[in-house]
């Protein structure tokens, strides 16, 4: 599992529209990678609107906000339609990436263990380097703690 001051692991993938997205293609300017569940229900919608009304100001920043779940290029393309989202949503399909980041872990609820996508954002700076990692996210604040640590950047 990355951490900070590690290499932020590199990744192609589809996203939302059919697209391509590469991490490389962002060097140069930070870059906010946010995994999430699932597209459309309570938590993640909260998150992903949190991150959409955030963009004015990331943006001045010069900071790029990209998604990852494992939810289809489809179902991205409803989710992203539906909340007039403002950023890339990569549908990580095979679940490659969020190994890659160790995010795919073993979830517990009612007593079921399944696995599933721990809530967790990195905060990549322009050079690739993991400088901040929030763990088991709580989506209350959580965008503008994040923007905090993107100003110290």
């Amino acid at each position: 599992m990355p951490e900070t001051g590690d290499k932020a692991p590199e990744f192609n993938s589809t996203t939302d529209g059919g697209g391509a997205i590469s991490l490389k293609d962002f060097r140069g300017k930070p870059v906010i990678l946010y995994f999430y569940p699932k597209d459309s229900t309570p938590g993640c919608t909260q998150e992903a609107c949190d991150f959409r009304d955030a963009m004015p100001a990331l943006s001045k920043s010069g900071a790029a906000v990209i998604g990852v779940s494992k939810d289809s290029v489809k179902r991205h393309d409803n989710f992203k339609a539906k909340q007039e989202l403002n950023f890339p949503l990569v549908a990580d399909e095979s679940g490659e990436i969020c190994e890659a980041y160790g995010v795919w872990v073993e979830k517990k609820l009612f007593g079921r263990v399944y696995m599933g996508i721990e809530r967790a954002t990195f905060l990549i700076d322009a050079k690739g380097i993991i400088r901040r990692v929030w763990h088991k996210v709580k989506v209350k604040g959580h965008v503008a703690e994040v923007q905090a640590a993107l100003g110290e950047l």
